[in-house]
């Protein structure tokens, strides 16, 4: 899913293999570099030349089950902080052509991912409930009839926001067997989603909170950001404890990120004084360990969740990533593709109409080829950054390698005290201590490539 993923440059270089430019304690000393989402980012995108046809990308794929995700590139209004593919756009005829270019691509998709089952399924953007009823239903319709989604062995999520929650379209997730419904509530306080550009007040919070909870879905999952203009550790913990009151079963806490062609800027934030988010963090982690809340990643804090579905596996490591829609992205071991990607409004709204007027959506033009190399950061960075940690054997059964040999430099998590290597079950798991959850953004750009990070610099936002 595509969220709150924003990207600073840092400016030092990094080297394949065994050796690396930049200590692990130069990376400590500026925790907030940026949020790799997935590895590579988006930015590491270029034009396929030649475009690769889907038939055989996704024939080599041996995941036992794959990941459908649906991308609704619309919302209300931008945020300040938003570097996201999405557009302020609330015409309901803009929405419908959407749907039916994004259902165009289902019917052409479907014949080439069909050889294994969908074991989660997610909408985002973004707001897809900026989607009238009509073609909110419409995109479950395409997921089952087209897609061949089994409903009872899936886990079904949904992004919100509050001005979109409506009794119709709860009722309609309801009937759909969502699981999940994740809402960006960011701030409590007015004057500070204000000065992020989120025109937002707190009792429009309030009523959607109050409509989600009684409608008692299994999992509601609220965001918040911290680090926001004029924010301070009380109101930040004000806000905390606004969103406790409702008890969701998961909760993720954002540190801001700005950058040049987001609404506010890097200069608007640091003329706010002192950077006080490795404070406002260990705060709330404080306060949600003792509400009873798991910290499994720097960002997720959730409790002990049960479904009576009977969920089909699925594992983070594993690829299979079938990413509907504009702005969506796909994963095989091999390739990952998507859309051109665009921030500002001109650039975003000229790919939208791109892919609405695309007639067939057989080959991936854009994206980037994962080497070896790639494949190996990648799978190091996906197990490091979440408390289950990266079982070593795990690495070495599907690379064929030892991951402490191929990248001595990992051994720095451990002196620096960031990791631990613990005994699991008879098998050694290289795992974040409570210190390196803390600093994962550091830690995850410190495990970008040379060639990867080249990639990211080199790309020119439109």
């Amino acid at each position: 899913m595509e969220k709150h993923i924003q990207h600073t440059t840092t400016g030092h270089s990094t080297q394949s293999g065994s050796d690396k430019a930049t200590s692990l304690s130069e990376v400590l000393a500026f925790p907030y570099r940026s949020y790799l989402y997935s590895y590579p980012h988006k930015t590491a995108y270029r034009e396929l030349d030649p475009p690769l046809p889907l038939g055989p990308l996704w024939e080599r794929e041996n995941t036992d089950t794959y990941f459908l995700y649906m991308h609704i590139p619309f919302c209300a209004a931008r945020c300040g902080f938003c570097n996201l593919f999405t557009l302020p756009d609330r015409r309901e005829d803009t929405h419908e052509r959407y749907v039916d270019a994004l259902e165009r691509q289902a019917k052409q998709w479907a014949p080439i991912t069909s050889r294994r089952p969908y074991s989660r399924f997610a909408i985002g953007g973004g707001t897809p409930t900026l989607l009238n009823e009509v073609q909110l239903n419409r995109l479950f319709d395409i997921a089952e009839h087209v897609m061949g989604l089994d409903p009872a062995q899936a886990s079904i999520s949904v992004e919100t926001s509050p001005d979109t929650v409506t009794e119709a379209k709860l009722a309609i997730m309801k009937e759909r067997s969502v699981d999940r419904v994740s809402m960006g509530i960011q701030s409590f306080i007015e004057a500070e989603a204000s000065a992020i550009y989120r025109p937002q007040k707190p009792q429009e919070v309030e009523r959607a909170l109050e409509k989600l909870t009684r409608y008692d879905f299994p999992l509601l999952n609220l965001d918040l950001i911290y680090g926001l203009p004029g924010q301070t550790v009380e109101s930040w913990i004000y806000s905390l404890e606004r969103v406790l009151a409702y008890e969701p079963g998961e909760i993720f806490i954002y540190p801001l990120y700005t950058r040049e062609n987001t609404i506010v800027k890097p200069d608007d934030i640091r003329r706010q004084g002192p950077d006080i988010r490795m404070e406002l963090y260990k705060a709330a982690r404080e306060t949600l360990k003792s509400k009873g809340y798991v910290q499994y990643s720097m960002r997720r804090f959730a409790k002990e969740q049960s479904s009576s579905k009977v969920l089909l596996p699925y594992s983070c490591q594993e690829e299979g990533m079938v990413g509907l829609g504009c702005g969506a992205r796909s994963y095989t071991s091999e390739v990952h593709y998507a859309s051109k990607y665009g921030v500002s409004y001109k650039a975003t709204q000229s790919i939208i109409a791109d892919y609405v007027a695309t007639e067939s959506y057989d080959v991936a033009d854009y994206g980037i080829v994962l080497s070896r190399e790639e494949q190996r950061r990648r799978f190091i960075l996906k197990a490091l950054l979440h408390r289950e940690g990266m079982t070593l054997s795990d690495y070495q059964q599907r690379f064929g390698t030892d991951v402490m040999s191929d990248y001595v430099w990992l051994a720095e998590l451990l002196t620096e005290g960031m990791a631990e290597l613990e005994s699991d079950e008879g098998k050694q798991v290289l795992r974040l201590t409570e210190e390196g959850l803390g600093y994962s953004d550091a830690i995850g750009d410190w495990l970008i490539s040379a060639e990867i990070r080249e990639q990211m610099e080199g790309f020119v936002f439109s």
